[in-house]
């Protein structure tokens, strides 16, 4: 297979939190952001390239580890990439870390593209079969990065197509809807412009899963919500998708607290309150992107001027 060499960010536009649970989740690759693998020159003493090296040796040696105890499901060329490290290799990325689009995703699909030679997939037409094996092998690689990881991140940056998670043994790639071009609504990136960690915020998230009542509200609310969004939007079912947004924007407003900065719970509320637009969660929150939906961006444009925002796909 001849190498891509770019691999896209991701977003997921829905499943945050929900799918550790078991729900169906949804994921696009985001293409203004992108990174690749490249070794660098002789006279390049950047700061950043040198950090870079320096992350892509502590990943080399993680894989190497975890390769000699034979944890690893796969054969992996860390020979190769111990070589090339040594010759300056670092990823060159506009990803923002810690925003929730999946900087480490895209990082884990380079080097798997780059230093897995056996990979028995399809990348135009993988099988269900395909995908989750493939899902597995990610994940266990992704893993370096965040403690555990599902594999959905690098997976959707591999294979550079949208992704329906309907559970942990089923995924597959649906057919997005197409809104034309008079299309006067919107799926947006607010920007938080402040970065943070994933591990503690899910940790936090399975520590409240601990709670009996908290475990009842997530099953017969935040599931249904999250998945009838994913259902609404793939039917191209536009009023069930905003009534279910509006719920699940609801939910995580009064569930998430800890995952919505502060300074942006007002506008979330001022979403909640009107049918201008309706926030919600992109990744685990706490920073980083938040995501928005409105059906006329043109009108929503002034109230949220005081923000950075950015359309990711029309409605």
């Amino acid at each position: 297979m001849i190498s891509k060499q770019t691999f896209y960010s991701k977003i997921l536009l829905f499943g945050e939190y929900s799918i550790i649970q078991n729900s169906m989740g949804l994921a696009i690759p985001y293409p203004l952001f992108e990174g690749k693998l490249l070794i660098k020159s002789v006279s390049d003493s950047s700061k950043a390239i040198h950090h870079s090296n320096r992350e892509l040796k502590a990943f080399g040696d993680y894989l190497k580890l975890k390769q000699n105890s034979g944890e690893l499901s796969f054969d992996f060329d860390v020979l190769s990439m111990e070589f090339d490290i040594a010759q300056g290799l670092f990823f060159q990325s506009n990803i923002p870390q810690g925003f929730g689009i999946g900087s480490s995703g895209a990082l884990t699909a380079s080097l798997f593209d780059r230093y897995v030679y056996d990979k028995d997939i399809d990348n135009e037409n993988p099988t269900e079969a395909q995908i989750i094996s493939l899902k597995k092998i990610l994940g266990q690689m992704e893993s370096h990065f965040h403690g555990s990881s599902s594999g959905v991140d690098p997976l959707s940056s591999f294979l550079n197509k949208p992704l329906l998670i309907r559970s942990k043994t089923q995924i597959e790639v649906p057919a997005l809807p197409y809104f034309n071009g008079s299309a006067r609504g919107a799926i947006f990136l607010l920007n938080t412009g402040r970065p943070r960690k994933t591990e503690p915020l899910v940790n936090l998230f399975l520590e409240k899963c601990r709670n009996p009542l908290f475990m009842e509200q997530c099953k017969n609310e935040l599931i249904v919500y999250n998945d009838n969004c994913i259902k609404a939007f793939l039917a191209y079912d536009r009023p069930s998708l905003f009534d279910n947004l509006a719920k699940l924007s609801q939910f995580q407003y009064e569930h998430f607290e800890q995952m919505i900065p502060p300074v942006f719970r007002q506008a979330w509320q001022h979403g909640l309150e009107s049918q201008d637009y309706k926030l919600k969660l992109c990744g685990a929150g706490g920073g980083g992107f938040i995501l928005g939906f409105c059906e006329d961006f043109t009108a929503i444009r002034h109230l949220l001027q005081d923000y950075q925002i950015r359309v990711v796909y029309k409605i």
